[in-house]
């Protein structure tokens, strides 16, 4: 599946399948929670959560691609994504776009 966050793919035609999109609502444990918490005071990279919005990304993505397979797309143009805070130590990620087929 092809994924551009451009509304075009260059020399080719497109036909709009429609939206698409797929999201997940992602926390870490409270341990480490309270860990990261204390990194705070001190400054520095939040490599847990990090690692928790990496995999959150990967999850949207690939659930938005499942979508468009769906629709029997060929790509994905536009893509995006936003986040938001659900509740302390939970966000959610979601990626959205146009699935298209190629012509």
């Amino acid at each position: 599946m092809l994924l551009v966050t451009t509304e075009t793919i260059e020399g080719k035609e497109l036909e709009s399948l429609g939206l698409v999109k797929g999201s997940t609502i992602q926390t870490v444990n409270a341990i480490r929670d309270i860990g990261a918490g204390l990194k705070t005071l001190v400054g520095g990279e939040l490599k847990r959560y990090n690692q928790m919005m990496e995999n959150a990304r990967d999850i949207a993505v690939s659930r938005m691609i499942s979508e468009a397979e769906a629709l029997g797309a060929d790509a994905v143009v536009g893509v995006r994504f936003t986040t938001s805070s659900i509740m302390q130590s939970a966000a959610e990620v979601m990626a959205y776009g146009t699935a298209v087929k190629l012509k």
